[in-house]
């Protein structure tokens, strides 16, 4: 591929009397293709970009359920099944991928998925263009001195292009991973507008997924993770579940702490009233019959669950980490309060 079909492929020129453009072939990396924010972007953009690119997903760790859905849709998914800790013999595999692939544009998600991706793609000797995109951040958000070292003196200068889904994101590159501030891109997370509209009255779309008409909602949308603190949420509900008979927690996703999150919920003599409803592919439709979101997160970057609640037209509670501030202003958009303050959290919902 010489400069010039380069530079017209990626940038998506304007195609010429008679003039075919080649797709890209472009690489995904990401840890696994679990139903959570960074990999619906990457389900979407494969969507979106169609016959623009040749698409091919590399998961560090494991397939997953959306890993899965885009096996079924013919997108080539693979599962290196990286060992714990530092897994040296990773960056051979990845290269040899990427070599096989003849990938040209490699778009790793987070930071692990990048280390090992751009290090792979120089072994791999292939001249690829990297981009390395940062969502969320861990909780405690700790990096040690030697990962910073490494991003100043080599990892940065192998990304062709550095981006962040919103501000925090970026300030965290700079501040805690040492990449040069001036150096990343903020691309804010979207959606599709449009899709959020209410095309079916509010009682029928009620009683089609289950929910008694008379009952209101207080909603969630979320994997249970730590880093969600759902069990925040349910000690706030707990605060407020008596004077407010008719209201209901929806907890819509899955993961790792369900269960412990319905033990509390029973312990708390609530079981009844607090009800997982597992992961929904119609998100849009449990947020159309909800009274108000919320999002107990610990740490959040550009939540596309509290984009899509807002876009509904649903009043939102959630927790003042993150990029959250960004999207929300507090007593305007909605209501922020501190992370894991469980009796704030009531206030706002009472």
């Amino acid at each position: 591929m010489n400069t010039s079909e380069s530079a017209t492929s990626l940038n998506g020129g304007e195609q010429g009397a008679g003039e075919t453009i080649r797709p890209v072939r472009v690489a995904f990396v990401l840890h696994v293709m679990q139903v959570a924010g960074a990999e619906v972007l990457v389900s979407e953009t494969i969507r979106r970009l169609g016959p623009r690119i040749v698409p091919f997903v590399y998961c560090l760790d494991a397939v997953g359920p959306l890993g899965q859905q885009l096996v079924e849709a013919g997108v080539p998914v693979v599962s290196f099944g990286r060992r714990p800790g530092f897994d040296r013999t990773l960056f051979g595999r990845l290269a040899a991928s990427i070599k096989s692939d003849r990938i040209e544009v490699i778009h790793a998600h987070q930071y692990t998925p990048f280390f090992y991706a751009a290090i792979a793609a120089k072994f791999a000797g292939a001249r690829a263009r990297v981009i390395f995109t940062e969502h969320g951040r861990h909780f405690p958000d700790a990096v040690s001195w030697r990962r910073r070292w490494a991003n100043r003196l080599v990892l940065r200068h192998l990304a062709h292009s550095i981006t962040a889904v919103c501000r925090f994101s970026a300030e965290a590159l700079a501040t805690k991973d040492g990449f040069p501030l001036r150096t990343v891109i903020i691309v804010p997370n979207g959606i599709e507008f449009w899709k959020y509209q209410r095309a079916e009255d509010r009682q029928a779309l009620q009683r089609r997924l289950g929910l008694h008409p008379d009952r209101r909602h207080v909603t969630i949308v979320a994997r249970f993770h730590p880093v969600k603190d759902h069990a925040t949420l349910v000690r706030a509900f707990s605060s407020v579940a008596a004077s407010l008979p008719d209201v209901d927690l929806l907890l819509v996703g899955d993961g790792p702490l369900r269960g412990a999150i319905e033990t509390q919920a029973r312990e708390l003599h609530l079981a009844d009233r607090v009800k997982p409803v597992g992961i929904q592919s119609n998100v849009s439709e449990w947020l159309h019959v909800s009274d108000v979101f919320v999002l107990s997160s610990l740490s959040e970057a550009a939540s596309i669950t509290l984009l899509e609640a807002m876009a509904c037209g649903l009043p939102v509670v959630v927790t003042a980490v993150g990029g959250n501030p960004e999207l929300v202003r507090h007593g305007l958009d909605g209501l922020l309060v501190p992370r894991g303050d469980a009796e704030a959290m009531a206030d706002c919902l009472s």
